[in-house]
């Protein structure tokens, strides 16, 4: 048959150079273990000085995407103009008041970054606190890190990664005179102010571990930092940062469901950390300052949705620990917030989120809500940085409203909206339709699944649909808006979320059956919601594109396994397709600290079979696949961009079709791609304008 988007002659072949390895007893092939370059950790840093014949493989497959991808250059840039015509250009945001100036961002027509602003918070002149426009302006890549403004208001630590392989260099700018002081300091992860003069960060080692605790002092060389903190254990990374009192600095050392906590005060810096809780296993928490006591999120003594406790600042450890807000199975504490005079959280039931305060020292049954009335919605908690303070900022989306911001008052319950996001080319929710439906798994689960699509799309199975996932970590995909989305939902699609077991949807539980040897209930879940697409009316088998980034990737590899005929297409953003070898190997930066979500093969031989039975790499089978796009970057720490290289080389030897596969490697940047809020919009573009070709829908321009 003819296909919407065709294969081109001459698709790349890597050399196939096997190797085999031998783990519990099994005979591990691999004929493109070669792609992983002997000096990767370098070619994060300086891609350029990738080897030649793996630079030269991914050239090859850029030049066939290229080629591939050209009766869609017109697509993409009427895409990219739609895309851009609903950003408003000279936009800004709400001024943040915090002590006695107010802070904002603008953004100037046609600029890629943001200003970073202050104003006298009584009203005055303007003054830039960082131009970020001006300091990408000679950079290829150019991503902001942290930006913190030091207690006395005089000096702004901003950090910059400037190749995507995220070792940020950390710069220190004197607010009054505009400049940087005349040092730098490498390889930050995050920094925290204790007061005027001192500041502590976290570097990160050759291996990309964020492991070290320093403490600078303003004007000294940070050759002479004192290290305060050392993690010792792989499996733990490590952060600070500054509690909203002012009183304290935390170091946090954690991986994905376990950690600890550190106290420094910030009245004396130089004070050797406090722990609150040493590590136990399973163990998670977080902690707010609030007055003589601290605030606990955590999920002690079978909490599985987490609860808040408290103890007395002097007995800070967990025998003191004693329950402030009991823990509810279903509703999940997702985010603490503590004032001097307030207490406030986010939670989530059913897979909504709706934020809950209550005055401190009152009874919990006395606690309000902030509720909202669409069936499927996103709230952002933006607290204050102010600790004496009743005022509380949130943000609210849709997939059908734009964002909005909303100043709260806690004393007095009244809702001010700030600002409503400007979508310049126009805008109607009433013509677009937000459904939230059920699908339910192989094994009975309910699977929430977020639609949307244009009111005058047909329900009758012949629309395409977008179909999205992600399912780790406990990451839960939000019912925001995206103005991006419009341009495919205005020609006919169907935007797709499937919040699949892996993230926290429905709570901790809706995590934990997706870990370790549940982690197949992810890809069932998936695989369901597109079944229950089908049987609703809402598109037809063949007519669904799937697409899914980094664990959202190792989603899309397992279900193009498991069930290639119901996709008409597949999308996989720098996707975690090698995961037996990766998690196999703990050199890689991010492996200890994995364990505790996939199982670790290496001393557990249920574990390697797990795995094993599910990574994508691993399961390409002689069947045929979809047509693919696959992406990837050089300098991505994250996933390493031999796992989609290897991926792609793998299929196109094994798969029996003749549907196109592409790999598109971002040979400066890392996992998240372009940078710039207009330079990103090639990278939607390019999403949407393959789902559109191998679907057949309709190219032409939208009419709304």
């Amino acid at each position: 048959m003819t296909r919407p988007l065709p294969a081109p002659p001459g698709a790349p072949q890597a050399a196939r150079r096997p190797v085999t390895t031998t783990v519990h007893g099994v005979d591990l092939h691999d004929d493109y273990g070669w792609l992983r370059a002997g000096n990767w950790q370098d070619a994060m840093r300086d891609p350029t000085v990738l080897p030649a014949d793996i630079a030269d493989y991914l050239r090859a497959e850029n030049a066939y995407y290229d080629t591939a991808m050209a009766p869609t250059a017109a697509l993409q840039d009427r895409l990219i103009a739609e895309m851009r015509g609903r950003i408003q250009e000279d936009d800004s945001s709400v001024p943040r008041v915090h002590g006695d100036h107010a802070y904002s961002v603008r953004f100037a027509a046609g600029a890629e970054y943001p200003l970073i602003l202050r104003t006298p918070a009584a009203g005055g002149a303007e003054t830039v606190l960082l131009d970020v426009t001006a300091e990408a302006a000679a950079q290829a890549y150019f991503s902001l890190g942290q930006t913190q403004v030091s207690p006395d208001h005089a000096t702004l630590a901003w950090a910059a990664d400037v190749n995507g392989s995220e070792f940020y260099q950390l710069n220190l700018r004197d607010i009054g005179t505009g400049r940087d002081l005349p040092y730098h300091i490498a390889d930050v992860a995050s920094v925290a102010w204790a007061d005027a003069r001192t500041l502590f960060y976290v570097r990160v080692d050759a291996r990309h571990h964020p492991n070290r605790v320093y403490r600078h002092t303003l004007h000294s060389d940070p050759a002479t930092d004192a290290l305060v903190y050392e993690e010792s254990d792989t499996r733990y990374h490590v952060s600070v940062g500054r509690q909203r009192s002012g009183a304290y600095v935390t170091i946090n050392t954690g991986m994905n469901d376990e950690n600890e906590v550190h106290l420094i005060p910030t009245v004396d810096p130089t004070v050797a950390p406090m722990l609150i809780e040493a590590r136990t296993t399973g163990l998670e928490y977080e902690v707010e300052h609030q007055g003589d006591h601290l605030l606990i999120l955590t999920n002690a003594n079978g909490a599985v949705d987490f609860k808040v406790m408290t103890t007395p600042v002097a007995t800070p450890s967990r025998s003191h620990w004693t329950d402030l807000i009991p823990a509810e199975d279903g509703r999940m504490i997702v985010s603490l917030s503590a004032y001097r005079d307030w207490t406030i959280w986010m939670e989530r039931r059913n897979a909504l989120p709706r934020i809950c305060y209550v005055a401190r020292g009152a009874p919990i049954d006395t606690a309000q809500v902030i509720g909202f009335a669409e069936d499927a919605y996103a709230l952002g908690s933006d607290p204050s940085p102010d600790y004496a303070t009743d005022g509380f900022r949130f943000t609210y989306s849709s997939p059908t409203t734009p964002s909005q911001v909303y100043d709260f008052d806690l004393s007095t319950g009244l809702r001010t909206l700030r600002k409503t996001a400007v979508i310049p080319s126009g805008h109607d929710p009433a013509d677009y339709v937000t459904v939230r439906t059920t699908a339910p798994s192989h094994d009975g689960a309910p699977v929430p699944v977020t639609l949307l699509f244009h009111r005058d799309t047909p329900r009758d199975g012949t629309a395409p649909c977008l179909l999205y996932g992600y399912g780790s970590y406990g990451a839960s995909m939000p019912a925001g808006f995206s103005a991006n989305r419009l341009s495919l939902v205005n020609r006919g699609f169907v935007y797709a979320i499937a919040h699949v077991r892996g993230g926290e949807e429905r709570g901790r539980a809706w995590y934990e059956a997706a870990k370790g040897a549940g982690k197949p209930n992810t890809f069932h879940d998936f695989i369901a919601a597109a079944r229950h697409l089908i049987a609703e009316g809402y598109t037809a088998q063949g007519r669904i594109v799937i697409n899914g980034g980094s664990a959202g990737g190792l989603l899309v590899g397992a279900v193009l396994n498991m069930a290639p005929q119901l996709w008409a297409g597949a999308v996989a953003d720098v996707p975690f397709v090698d995961v037996l070898s990766t998690i196999l190997d703990d050199t890689l930066p991010l492996t200890p600290g994995e364990w505790s979500q996939w199982g670790n093969p290496i001393t557990d031989r249920a574990a390697f079979d797990t795995i094993r039975s599910y990574s994508p790499y691993d399961n390409v089978t002689a069947q045929a696949y979809p047509p693919m796009l696959v992406t990837a970057g050089v300098s991505d720490p994250r996933v390493t961009y031999w796992e989609p290289a290897k991926w792609v080389a793998h299929l196109r030897v094994i798969k029996t079709d003749d549907a196109v596969l592409l790999l598109r490697t971002n040979m400066t940047s890392g996992h998240f791609g372009q940078t710039g809020r207009f330079a990103a919009l090639a990278d939607a573009a390019r999403t949407y304008a393959f789902a559109l070709a191998v679907t057949g829908a309709d190219l032409s321009p939208p009419s709304g």
